[in-house]
């Protein structure tokens, strides 16, 4: 090998060399700084949106919905992932529409919600009281839904409507962007800040 050949090796050698280099300093060093350093500007979100209550225990997140069950709560959406809203088994039911098992499934919600809420028996009912999100794990109910259950909470807790109707109205959140999709009420929050009422 003559040398004219041994310093172009050389020099292909130091310049595979110092890309390695730059890159483990961009990808292994600049990197993982900024996008730590992003995530600390943005801690709530970043650390899961979590819901924190005034002793320090974390009740859930703002993002994944909760079972709740008792008259005195607000109902979320029914959920097929895991035994429901397990963020471990996110999923739908993936019954479609011929399915008998899903047509059985909704009209029993309905009943359910029809007689849960004191409505007529024909009385429409909101799509989102009785059939899942896809993920199964939708935190918000429609506006719709928690006005028909306001009446409900609002007994069981002997709290105004007005009142409880009140809570609705701030814990409701916008449409993303101002107007992708509709407004939704975040039941988790909702609740949390019923059991806080005197």
């Amino acid at each position: 090998m003559g040398l004219k050949t041994m310093k172009e090796f050389f020099s292909q050698i130091r310049g595979a060399i110092m890309a390695t280099v730059m890159l483990a300093v961009v990808c292994c060093g600049i990197y993982p700084v900024v996008v730590f350093g992003l995530g600390r500007a943005f801690a709530g979100k970043a650390d899961g949106s979590l819901i924190i209550d005034s002793k320090g225990v974390i009740r859930g997140s703002k993002l994944i919905g909760q079972s709740f069950s008792g008259a005195r709560y607000f109902h979320p959406r029914p959920s097929s992932a895991g035994n429901g809203y397990d963020a471990t088994s996110s999923s739908g039911s993936n019954l479609g529409p011929t399915s008998q098992k899903l047509r059985d499934s909704i009209a029993q919600n309905v009943a359910d919600y029809r007689s849960q809420n004191g409505l007529a028996t024909n009385a429409p009912v909101p799509a989102d009281a009785v059939t899942g999100s896809a993920s199964g794990l939708d935190p918000h109910i429609s506006v719709e839904n928690a006005a028909l259950q306001a009446l409900r909470v609002a007994r069981e807790r002997g709290l105004k409507v007005e009142d409880v109707q009140a809570l609705i109205s701030q814990y409701t959140d916008a449409p993303d962007l101002g107007f992708l999709g509709d407004a939704g009420v975040n039941v988790l929050r909702l609740n949390l800040a019923l059991d806080g009422v005197k």
